[in-house]
């Protein structure tokens, strides 16, 4: 009997008192096609297409000027897409329904953005502050609110990507912790349901993926 839902997320295997549970943020890597780059395979095909089409989506949110950074959000969009993959895998941890994973992807970043705007576009920054035809009785409040807003943009990004990571995973782990009580009927349905649960939450995984490298294209350009 579980006594702990939470407990599925923390990481408890090691060899010789080293953590190996983050190792699979690593291993995720090793199914990039390195092997297919002159070769144009199918596997190599799917990848391109799919980088290609991020790409594309990036390009109508960035500023023309910057339109290299993009690879950046696009490498973004692809590691969080295969970590979130592997944790539908069984015993295989899941580093993306941690804070510490996804805080270090989403502070750096802001912090980046932050030191590159202010140093060299601080007009456009400030400007930012106020929206156009705001009252002035209300410009104090409003740069007091867009400041919030701006402040805890990477603390929103990083808590997105883990709940939703934590949810679909705790509902298939009560569902299932339920299957040694359940007749044949009621097992069959509770399959069936899973493979539903399993479906969605696939679609959940390039979901958030696709959510986490669109915000952050978004922030990147409101600095020019």
């Amino acid at each position: 009997m579980m006594t702990n839902l939470f407990s599925i997320f923390d990481p408890a295997s090691s060899i010789m008192m080293l953590p190996m549970n983050w190792m699979s943020s690593m291993i995720g890597l090793m199914i990039l096609p390195y092997m297919f780059w002159l070769i144009p395979s199918r596997y190599n095909m799917m990848w391109i297409q799919l980088t290609t089409f991020i790409n594309k989506e990036l390009k109508i949110l960035i500023n023309k000027n910057a339109w290299g950074s993009n690879i950046i959000f696009t490498t973004m969009f692809t590691f969080i897409m295969i970590n979130n993959f592997m944790g539908l895998f069984p015993y295989i941890f899941t580093s993306s329904s941690h804070m510490s994973m996804t805080l270090s992807l989403s502070l750096p970043l802001w912090v980046a953005l932050m030191i590159f705007g202010w140093m060299k576009y601080y007009n456009n920054m400030f400007a930012h502050m106020v929206p156009m035809g705001t009252p002035p009785i209300l410009m104090p409040f409003m740069v007091l609110i867009e400041s919030v807003s701006n402040l805890i943009r990477p603390g929103t990004l990083a808590v997105r990507l883990a709940a939703n990571m934590i949810a679909g995973h705790l509902l298939i782990t009560l569902i299932s912790s339920t299957g040694p009580m359940l007749n044949i009927y009621m097992a069959s349905i509770m399959i069936f349901a899973q493979i539903l649960l399993l479906t969605l939450e696939s679609a959940v995984a390039i979901i958030q993926a696709y959510v986490f490298s669109i915000l952050s294209t978004l922030y990147s350009s409101e600095i020019k």
